[in-house]
């Protein structure tokens, strides 16, 4: 999608902090950290939301959860614990339209993160 922000980094062309990267996913640090650890982890497919998965997509969503976890032992946040928060839709608040992942951690989180 030419107007992502997501499709634009994982196109180099809006510079990020990416901590992983392989052909299939690529992950990158929140320009707006809600915790001291706050990193974004998405599909380099452009998949708009939750709502727009199919069943093809269910090897990269698996494969994404193996990357979050490898992240946070990386990050040393996985012994205290993290968390994983995917938002969907305009009143789940996503802000972007290219499903993502959040990983945050670095501290301890009570149930609302904001």
């Amino acid at each position: 999608m030419e107007d992502c922000i997501f499709c634009k980094i994982i196109n180099r062309e809006i510079p990020s902090e990416i901590v992983y990267e392989d052909e299939e996913i690529i992950a990158f640090r929140d320009v707006n950290p809600l915790a001291p650890v706050h990193v974004l982890v998405i599909p380099k497919k452009h998949i708009s939301s939750l709502n727009e998965l199919t069943v093809e997509d269910e090897k990269i969503v698996g494969r994404i959860y193996t990357v979050i976890n490898e992240i946070a032992n990386k990050e040393g946040i996985a012994e205290k614990g993290f968390r994983v928060v995917v938002n969907c839709g305009e009143d789940g608040g996503q802000a972007v339209k290219h499903l993502h992942f959040h990983i945050l951690g670095g501290k301890k989180l009570g149930i609302n993160i904001d």
